[in-house]
This record gives C-alpha cells, sequence and structure tokens, in this order.
C-alpha cells in the first residue's frame, strides 16, 4: 500500500486562488490583498490536509457493447467504455480525500471573514487535485514498468459517464467508507474534497489527450491549458 503525506503535496498560493475560481495572475497584480490571504490560508490550512487514497485494481473479465465486466461481477457500463475503456486489461479504481478536518476550520470563519473561509475551501480544493495527481502520476510509473499505458484519469461527471452513473459503481468497488468517505443520495461525496477516478490499464490504449477535453466545461474554462500542462508536466 502506498502512502502519500501532505508533505508529498505541492500546493503554492496560485493553486489555492485556482481552487478558489480565481485567476493568479489577475489577483496577484490587482488584489494583492487576496494575494496574502491565499498565501495565509496556505500556511493555516496545509496543516489541516489529511491525504488518504483507497484504490484497488480489478481484471477485466468480459468486454460487451459499452460494458466492461470486471472480477467479482462488477460492472462499468455506458460511453465511457466504447471511448477510452475499450481495450483495458484492467482497471483501477480510486477515491481520494483530504479529510473534514480543514473543511470544518474554514466553516467557523464563514460569518466573521467570507474571503479567508473561501481561501482555506481553495486549500482543500488544491490539496485533492495535487494528491490525485500524484496518485494518478504513481499508477502511471507503476504501469510503465511493466510496459503498460494508462488511460487519463476518468471521473464520475465527464462527458460520456454521468454521475448517477458513475459513482455508485466506484462506491460499491471500494466502499469508502473506511477511510471516512460517504456518498449521499445526490451521489456527492463527503468529505466535499474527494475525488473519485477510474483508471484503465492495457498494452495499447492509445493516445486520448487529457480530462479537460471531457470536461463539460472544456469551452469556456479559463485554465484549460494550464490544467492540461500541468497534466504533462505530471
Amino acid at each position: 500500500m502506498h502512502e502519500w503525506r501532505k508533505e508529498d503535496l505541492p500546493i503554492d498560493a496560485e493553486s489555492v486562488l485556482r481552487g478558489q475560481g480565481a485567476d493568479p495572475v489577475i489577483i496577484k497584480s490587482r488584489r494583492p490583498r487576496l494575494f496574502s490571504l491565499a498565501e495565509r490560508a496556505l500556511d493555516e490550512g496545509k496543516e489541516l490536509l489529511r491525504p488518504r487514497v483507497l484504490y484497488r485494481q480489478l481484471q477485466v473479465k468480459e468486454t460487451k457493447h459499452e460494458q466492461l465486466i470486471l472480477e467479482d461481477q462488477f460492472k462499468i457500463s455506458g460511453e465511457i467504455v466504447s471511448r477510452h475503456l475499450i481495450s483495458a486489461q484492467s482497471v483501477i479504481a480510486i477515491i481520494c480525500t483530504v479529510g473534514k478536518e480543514l473543511e470544518n476550520y474554514a466553516s467557523k470563519f464563514l460569518e466573521c471573514n467570507l474571503s479567508f473561509s473561501l481561501a482555506l475551501d481553495g486549500v482543500g480544493s488544491a490539496g485533492v487535485e495535487s494528491l490525485a495527481n500524484a496518485v494518478c502520476s504513481y499508477f502511471e510509473g507503476e504501469s510503465l514498468k511493466n510496459r503498460l499505458q494508462i488511460t487519463i484519469p476518468l471521473s464520475p461527471g465527464m462527458i460520456g459517464w454521468p454521475v448517477e452513473q458513475g459513482q455508485p459503481i466506484i462506491y460499491e468497488i471500494l466502499q469508502p467508507g473506511k477511510i471516512g468517505v460517504e456518498l449521499n443520495s445526490q451521489y456527492m461525496m463527503s468529505p466535499r474534497k474527494s475525488v473519485s477516478i477510474i483508471l484503465g490499464v492495457g498494452k495499447e490504449l492509445g493516445n486520448l489527450g487529457n480530462p479537460c477535453d471531457y470536461c463539460a466545461m472544456n469551452t469556456n474554462c479559463r485554465y484549460k491549458d494550464q490544467y492540461a500542462q500541468r497534466i504533462k508536466n505530471g
């Protein structure tokens, strides 16, 4: 079992601002107070990150049209299969979370200091994104050792995989209550700073671009190019 620590997560004030949906370049030049607030939130909030990762690799037993049948009779269905997983020999189901401590701390400032609360929320967003990137890079490296490829990270809610279709199967495979992650009736995870991912593993998966290509916001996201570059650089 590979361990990930908060010290291993590269987070800076720029990523905190991106986690809030803000442009770091604009904020730094036009609203330096908010940039300083992001730095303060990072100093206080990073110590409250509790990164935990649960994963399981399952072999593909059978492939049908838009359906993978995995070991233990788990099934992944939908357009996501024909688009990304049709040639996969196995899949890795992953849930990453940074826990509730930071979320609870941020909630204390909602009424008295909303800007700081939002900055702390940005630390959580940056933290779980950094954790997910680190986990995917780890599995990519492990796959390369065996001369295998992996797909781009596939998360419920991406184009071709509705959240109500993807989230329950990942939850069923992993049973993440053991790391404190729960799923509500709207298929949202708690703690909020949690991410669910499927990676396909195989010999000839091909180049399928990057996750931004399959995000519902890809036509108007101001960070698409930056995110793609971070994926490329690991």
